[in-house]
This record gives structure tokens, C-alpha cells and sequence, in this order.
């Protein structure tokens, strides 16, 4: 057995702290400056928030976009009707498809060449793979596109 350590005897009153005495209104004036000083990080807020989204949201959005032009004018619209582009990651475009026998019609399509059409579109884009996953979306919600992953 392990000797217990000792613990110094709890005290009955509070821990003091030294307060200076002086003139009351000193130490409301002091609270009072301290609340109203003018905090300036407000304002650089907006710049870099600025900065934020021109170097990741417009640039991956501008990617986005051009993938999605291709998409819809190389793939036919009975096919774009049955799948949404959910994501755009190092170069791996990830497909989404409500059905399997959607899904295997567009993989078929794919490997018949759209995919090699897809890359030659979206050279600058980055594009190297399209990755077809089967899932479900629901737009009847009002904020967009749900997702349900079989």
C-alpha cells in the first residue's frame, strides 16, 4: 500500500487579494475606459475575410464551375438529371447516382470515352478521375440538396 500524501488543512476563510483603496469613482472610471477603448480588430476582419475567399472559395468555386459546364455538355441529360456533382478533391471529381442501373450506365459511358473528354475539358481545372458513388438527394427541403448515402 502507497502512504498517503499529506494535504495541506483547507482554510475557513477566502484567499485575499491586495485592492487598492482609493477614490471610488477611480475604479468605476477605470472600468469604464477599459469597456469603451476601441477595439480595431474589426476592421482587418474585412480584409482578411476578403483575402479568405478570393484564395480558397472563388478559386475552388471557378474549378467547380468549369467541371460542371463540361459535365453538363458532355453527359446526357437524362443522365445529369439522375446525379449531382457532390465534391471536387486533388483532382478526383466524386459523382453521385440516385440508382444502380443509373450508375452503371454512366460508368459505361464513362469508360467509353466521356472520362478521357471530361480531362481534356478540365485540363486546367486539374481534373484526373471521376469517382461515381450511389446515393440519394432530396430537393424538396428548402435549403437545397440533401444528401443520402445508400
Amino acid at each position: 500500500m502507497k502512504p498517503r500524501k499529506s494535504v495541506p488543512a483547507a482554510s475557513s476563510s477566502p484567499p485575499t487579494r491586495a485592492v487598492s483603496v482609493g477614490h471610488p469613482l477611480q475604479s468605476i472610471e477605470r472600468l469604464w475606459n477599459h469597456k469603451r477603448a476601441d477595439h480595431h480588430d474589426a476592421d482587418h476582419l474585412g480584409e482578411n475575410l476578403v483575402s479568405f475567399f478570393k484564395q480558397s472559395v472563388k478559386k475552388r468555386q471557378g474549378k467547380f464551375t468549369a467541371i460542371a459546364g463540361a459535365w453538363e455538355k458532355l453527359v446526357p441529360e437524362f443522365l445529369c438529371d439522375r446525379c449531382a456533382l457532390e465534391s471536387f478533391y486533388r483532382g478526383t471529381l466524386t459523382v453521385i447516382v440516385d440508382s444502380s442501373a443509373h450508375l452503371y450506365e454512366l460508368r459505361q459511358l464513362l469508360l467509353a470515352g466521356v472520362e478521357d473528354q471530361l480531362r481534356l475539358a478540365c485540363r486546367s481545372s486539374g481534373l484526373r478521375k471521376v469517382t461515381l458513388k450511389p446515393g440519394r438527394w432530396y430537393e424538396d427541403r428548402g435549403n437545397g440538396r440533401v444528401l443520402d448515402f445508400d
